[in-house]
Parts: C-alpha cells; sequence; structure tokens
C-alpha cells in the first residue's frame, strides 16, 4: 500500500507535468514555478497522502551502542516521516525494564506499539495489557513463534532457525570440521535458535560459548582462551556485528587459524569481508525490520491491513561474502545495511 501511494504520486507527478508542458505557452511565470515546486514535493514522497498524524512507540531489548539496532531505527525513521507518523524508541536489555518500557507507552495512550520478544516470558503480560488497551502490535526481530499466540498482528524478521541452519550448510560449503558459537545474551531465545540451527545443518562439531556482552574486554578473553585452549577450532561464529571485531582480534592475540563469521551487517563486517578479515556474514536486513514494522501498523490503523497471512514476515537469512560485501558496502556507510 505504501509503495503503491508512493507510484501513484510519481505517475500523478509525471502526468501534471505534461500538462504544464503543453500549456507553457498559456500560463504565467508563477504558475509554472508553483507547479514545478508541488512536482518536486511529491517526487521526494512528501505529502502524498493527507492522513492522521499517529504516535508509534518501538521498544527493544537492545543494549547500548548496538550498532545493530541503529539500523532497524533508521528504516523506522524513514517509514515515520513517509507515514505522518511520530516515532518514539526506547531500549532496555533487562526483560522487566523492557517490558515497564512498554507499560510507558500504554499509559502515554499511543497509537501503536512495535516490540521485540528475545525474553518472551517476560514481555507476554505488557503485550497483553496493549491489546486490552486497543493498542495495536507488532513484533519484530526476536519472537516469531511467540508473536501470533501473544496477539500480535504480525511478526517481521528472519526464523532464526531457519537463519543457523543456513549458518551450517555455508560452514559445511568451506570445509569446516570444529566450530564455536559466541551467545552474547544469556536468555535470548533466538541467540539459543541460531546456534541450535547452526549445529543441526553443520556436520562437524559446535560448540556454545556464553559471554558477557555487555563488556567486550570478556569477549575477547573468553574467544581468545577457548581458542588457545582448543587449535583444531577452525571457525568462530558470533551472532552480532559489533562482536566480529572482537573475535578478529582474539583470534590474532590467540595465534589461530579459526575463521571469524557472523550474524548481521554494517560497515564494518562489510569491509571486514572485504579484507577477508571475516568470512562471511548472515544478514537479515534490519532496516528492512523496522521499515516495515512502522508501515504495516500505519496500514493497518488507515485500512485496516494485515501481512503474512498469519506467518512471519521473513526478511532474512542471506548469507553475505566478499563478493556481496562490496556492492553492499555503499549502503552499509549510510547506515541501511
Amino acid at each position: 500500500m505504501a509503495r503503491f501511494r508512493t507510484w501513484v504520486s510519481i505517475a500523478v507527478a509525471g502526468a501534471l507535468g505534461l500538462a504544464v508542458t503543453g500549456l507553457a505557452g498559456c500560463s504565467s511565470t508563477g504558475g509554472k514555478r508553483a507547479e514545478d515546486a508541488r512536482k518536486a514535493q511529491q517526487a521526494q514522497g512528501k505529502a502524498a497522502v493527507d492522513t492522521p498524524n499517529w504516535t508509534f512507540s518501538m521498544i527493544t531489548h537492545s543494549g547500548d551502542g548496538d550498532t545493530f539496532w541503529d539500523i532497524v531505527q533508521n528504516g523506522a525513521k524513514q517509514a515515520a516521516v513517509k507515514d505522518n507518523i511520530n516515532f518514539l524508541y526506547s531500549h532496555s536489555d533487562e526483560a522487566n525494564q523492557q517490558a515497564q518500557l512498554v507499560d510507558a507507552a500504554i499509559d502515554k495512550k499511543v497509537d501503536g506499539i512495535i516490540v521485540t520478544l528475545a525474553k518472551p516470558d517476560a514481555m507476554k503480560a505488557a503485550v497483553a495489557r496493549a491489546e486490552k488497551a486497543g493498542i495495536p502490535v507488532i513484533t519484530v526481530n526476536s519472537g516469531s513463534a511467540e508473536s501470533k499466540k501473544f496477539g500480535a498482528l504480525t511478526h517481521i524478521g528472519q526464523d532464526e532457525t531457519i537463519a543457523g541452519e543456513a549458518v551450517g550448510d555455508e560452514l559445511n560449503k568451506r570445509g569446516k570440521k570444529k566450530a564455536l558459537c559466541v551467545l552474547h545474551e544469556q536468555g535470548n531465545v533466538g541467540h539459543e535458535q541460531r546456534c541450535a540451527g547452526a549445529k543441526s545443518t553443520f556436520d562437524g562439531t559446535m560448540t556454545n560459548l556464553y559471554v558477557d556482552g555487555t563488556n567486550m574486554p570478556d569477549v575477547q578473553s573468553s574467544i581468545e582462551a577457548k581458542l588457545q585452549a582448543d587449535p583444531s577450532i577452525d571457525s568462530v561464529v558470533t551472532l552480532g556485528a559489533p562482536f566480529a571485531a572482537t573475535a578478529v582480534k582474539a583470534k590474532q592475540d590467540a595465534g589461530s587459524k579459526a575463521e571469524i563469521d557472523t550474524f548481521d551487517l554494517n560497515e564494518k563486517v562489510a569491509q571486514g569481508l572485504q579484507d577477508d578479515s571475516l568470512g562471511f556474514a548472515v544478514d537479515q536486513q534490519p532496516y528492512l525490520q523496522g521499515y516495515e514494522a512502522v508501515d504495516l501498523l500505519w496500514l493497518y490503523k488507515y485500512n485496516a491491513n494485515t501481512l503474512g497471512g498469519g506467518k512471519p514476515v521473513l526478511t532474512g537469512p542471506q548469507i553475505v561474502t566478499k563478493d556481496q560485501a562490496a556492492k553492499l558496502e555503499e549502503y552499509a556507510k549510510r547506515g541501511t545495511r
């Protein structure tokens, strides 16, 4: 629907442009300038539709400084501008605090809520309170298995088990035999699903390593110690882009030859893929997750539309290697991949 409005705006602008050209001989200079200004505004996607000004709140399980969520926000904010939405963002990596942030959004009487379900048990009651208050909810990124059961309109993100399976398949293609899966947030069901999925399709041996993702020196020392203790480890898989560079440092300090691979993509990961310090990345398109979450809430509020038919709307996984990274670097630099 949102894309349809944009194409309609462009088509209308084009038709008006032809009309102005045909009437140029009898139009005033001032009238032509006004028409040109209006067409330029439409071409930029502004004022395409006169819609209500609603407020949507996104509440995630992100910790401080996680660049992944910067990309999600970039997508959400872009859609909010297009859809005439006031966009509010808050986050906490503590599940109880995240639930309290949902309660705060309900108290503000926002028009829609976007929420992650990394720790679904702690979020179930908060989502139920939103629905009781008549506020539509869309889940994003994590919690695809719980989204429908909790009553959300739809879930947007990648299936974490499928994404993990893709990692296992890619490791097989690369001839890896012994892998380390680094989980940086204990209790995150999505992280467990990623590693379990990878283990299920990997022909070699995969071991989980739990680290404190809020303490990068701890992450580095834990990976380094594991690599030093077991030189046969030939692959390290991190579950977030910020941890990939840390794993590279750990590998170097340990004198290991293990390949470093990661979930998620950002500018540093794109560069790492090109300079061969990283093997591959799994992109779940976080910009698209944020953008579509806002857009689908808008569609529901504006026209009672839903998407997915009761199934998650998948944005990944996409395996990104050195060749693809070069093509995506432009977008990674601007913060949309």
